[in-house]
């Protein structure tokens, strides 16, 4: 790996910027300790004074007592010197307190924001490594082959599937085929007996035409024969039908 792919891996990113912030860190850590240590100084000039000026008023009481007034008012002129130095150092004081606070809050931040940090890296490390491991076997599953066994099981799958469309097919023709056929026969048998029920109802009817004959020589007197009855026709819807209409209309002839 080169130094500019070096460069660009966000791993060493993460632990470059981590490593600044922790040298920030440090530099900040010793720059607080500096503030709290002119502070501390601070704290012991104020106490310096305050004892001084304690001081000078206890000696300026005595030589009031002693009856010597000129020293007494030299030692409080003395004093109220050290009391405007005094007042100075509180103000000093005060704001490098408030100074010192703010460092140690900018501290105390700054380590919390490190820590957060510190694990944000460690989990872009982690999903770093599952997206490389990820790559890779994205990578060795596009590397991977149909071997010729696999590729010919899937044609004869596929050609099995086309032979049963193709059976399938040719059995709903027949199907098709053999069903006409059957119907073109049984409107054709319907057809004949519905022509021999309607002969027979002519007969009855006495509507069919009587055949010709011819006249014997001598006539002689011929004895009427009884009617023979017609040939039943075959029972059918049609035949029962006629045999109805045949009762109706000997009933009202009769």
């Amino acid at each position: 790996m080169g130094k500019l792919d070096q460069m660009e891996d966000p791993e060493v990113i993460l632990n470059e910027a981590l490593r600044e912030m922790r040298e920030n860190q440090i530099k900040n850590r010793e720059r607080a300790v500096q503030a709290l240590t002119q502070r501390n100084n601070l704290q012991n000039l104020v106490a310096n004074e305050e004892k001084t000026c304690q001081n000078l008023e206890a000696k300026a009481a005595m030589a009031l007592k002693q009856g010597n007034r000129d020293v007494a008012r030299q030692l409080m002129r003395e004093k109220l010197q050290h009391d405007g130095t005094l007042t100075q150092l509180r103000t000093s004081l005060e704001q490098a307190n408030q100074t010192c606070e703010a460092v140690k809050t900018a501290i105390q931040r700054e380590e919390e924001q490190f820590r957060v940090k510190t694990a944000e890296a460690l989990a872009m490390k982690a999903n770093m490594k599952q997206a490389q491991i990820q790559i890779e076997i994205n990578k060795a599953l596009d590397g991977f082959q149909k071997d010729e066994t696999s590729q010919s099981w899937d044609r004869a799958e596929e050609r099995i599937r086309t032979m049963q469309s193709e059976a399938q097919a040719r059995a709903e023709i027949s199907d098709t085929s053999v069903n006409a056929r059957l119907a073109q026969i049984q409107d054709a048998q319907v057809d004949v007996e519905a022509e021999e029920a309607l002969k027979s109802l002519e007969e009855k009817m006495g509507l069919a035409k009587a055949p010709e004959t011819t006249q014997p020589a001598v006539q002689q007197p011929v004895t009427q024969a009884p009617p023979v009855a017609a040939p039943a026709p075959p029972e059918s819807d049609v035949d029962k039908e006629l045999a109805e209409l045949e009762n109706k209309l000997n009933q009202s002839t009769n």
